[in-house]
């Protein structure tokens, strides 16, 4: 009998030491190790965006108090409007910048991230339960819904009369780090679904960069809507990156108690260790980082010093940063100056390795290349059994993955409907993505998987 105790004892102890070796010797970077490289064009907006996001915390560009390094590189005169918290009513939203960037032709929409000391944020990041807010043909985040339809509500006039006056070839961008991040991400999949209250902008013109983003919407429509959506994640600490995208505990819990953030992310920790990967990926209310995911990776395991940043990228369906990584720096990669700083010296490294003209066509390649993953990503999804998961469409790649004919026409109906009183409401555009049931609760139409594919 003492022996049998001595043996499971000694099986338990192995187990334990197994798993801390495997939790504590575990690098971020390994995720990403398979991924391709990206390339000096496509990551070219990362930090240029992170500088519009950062131009929101200064009072006049002209004089900035806060410039990264190398300054903000923004013409001051291209800032339609800069919107803090005093002007935006019962804190619906964080602060806004609307800028036009001439020289490459975009019109941006930038939202801060989060303010520790703000009640109104955390409002916004409370304002959600697991499974509550469905929105086409998958799960969000329903606070950050909220505050994207109401700047939507707010700014889309703006944005419209921007782009018209400016000419097709210019981009809308929707941009923000951490909160902001989840609020730009959400507006871009309901102005993609909408386009033609945007005069019918191309889906190819529309992009969003998430910078440190928040998990806030599920796995369908991370991996759906991956062509315009980009997610820029840092690792500069030793093993840990930032640990935003990779904890599936909901924002509310996290926030809610930021002052035991530690405690939680080991608990969690503990917790998905006894979760198969399958079981995560049948969970349709679960929230992922939003679109395809370009990570940095500066610092390498049981190696000194800092390397030149590695930046990686592709649309991954399965071990989507679902490692949590225990780590005494858990937070720090999650500032958007040092996300600005590494991406830039990514970006000057990466400019340096390649010939100051490319071909052609190796553009034309790597776009193909980037479409291909797109379509491959989606098929993978729906191998996986992965809920609401769509299937690529043949034709134009810029409509594969977009909203159906039928919710065009629903949109045009209700756009003269509600233009009737001067001004698009995007809470109805919202909503025709829903129907109501005997509760009153909204539910997804039944037709839309069906449109989708």
């Amino acid at each position: 009998m003492a022996a049998a105790l001595c043996g499971l004892e000694c099986v338990l102890c192995v187990g334990c030491s197994r798993w801390a070796w495997k939790r504590l010797a575990y690098v971020g970077a390994y995720d990403s190790e398979a991924w391709p490289q990206a390339t000096a064009e496509e990551l070219e907006p990362a930090p240029r965006v992170c500088r519009v996001v950062l131009a929101i915390y200064e009072d006049d560009l002209a004089n900035p108090n806060y410039a990264p390094a190398g300054g903000y590189r923004m013409d001051s005169s291209g800032v339609v409007k800069r919107v803090p918290y005093d002007q935006i009513p019962h804190g619906r939203c964080p602060p806004y910048l609307i800028y036009v960037d001439r020289e490459h032709k975009e019109v941006v929409l930038a939202v801060r991230g989060l303010n520790l000391v703000r009640e109104s944020d955390y409002k916004v990041l409370l304002d959600n339960r697991l499974g509550q807010q469905m929105f086409d043909g998958g799960f969000v985040h329903h606070g950050l819904l909220r505050a994207a339809t109401w700047l939507l509500n707010r700014e889309a006039d703006t944005l419209l009369d921007l782009w018209l006056e400016l000419g097709s070839e210019y981009k809308l961008v929707f941009a923000g780090h951490s909160l902001g991040s989840g609020i730009a991400a959400l507006m871009t999949i309901v102005v993609v679904n909408h386009r033609d209250q945007f005069g019918g902008i191309p889906r190819s013109q529309i992009r969003c960069y998430a910078i440190a983003p928040a998990r806030c919407m599920s796995l369908n429509l991370a991996v759906k809507y991956a062509d315009v959506i980009n997610s820029v994640i840092l690792q500069a600490n030793l093993s840990q990156d930032d640990f935003l995208p990779r904890t599936p505990t909901p924002l509310e819990y996290i926030f809610g108690s930021i002052f035991c953030l530690p405690c939680i992310l080991c608990l969690v920790c503990m917790r998905d260790t006894f979760i198969p990967e399958k079981r995560k990926l049948k969970d349709p209310r679960r929230l992922y980082v939003p679109g395809r995911i370009y990570h940095i990776v500066e610092r390498k395991f049981c190696r000194c010093g800092r390397y030149p940043p590695e930046v990686r990228t592709a649309i991954p369906v399965d071990g989507r940063f679902e490692h949590i990584v225990l780590s005494c720096s858990t937070t720090s990669d999650h500032a958007i100056v040092w996300i600005e700083r590494e991406a830039q010296k990514a970006l000057d490294l990466l400019k340096d390795m390649v010939p100051k003209t490319a071909p052609p066509e190796q553009k034309m390649s790597r776009n193909l290349s980037l479409e291909q993953e797109h379509k491959n990503a989606l098929e993978r999804a729906v191998t996986l059994d992965i809920p609401h998961a769509v299937v690529a469409a043949t034709g134009d790649h810029g409509e594969v993955t977009g909203a159906a004919p039928s919710q065009g026409q629903e949109g045009t109906t209700s756009s003269n409907a509600s233009k009737s009183s001067g001004r698009t409401k995007w809470d109805e555009l919202v909503d025709k993505l829903f129907t109501r049931n005997e509760s009153g609760n909204l539910v997804l139409k039944k037709d839309m998987n069906t449109a989708d594919g």
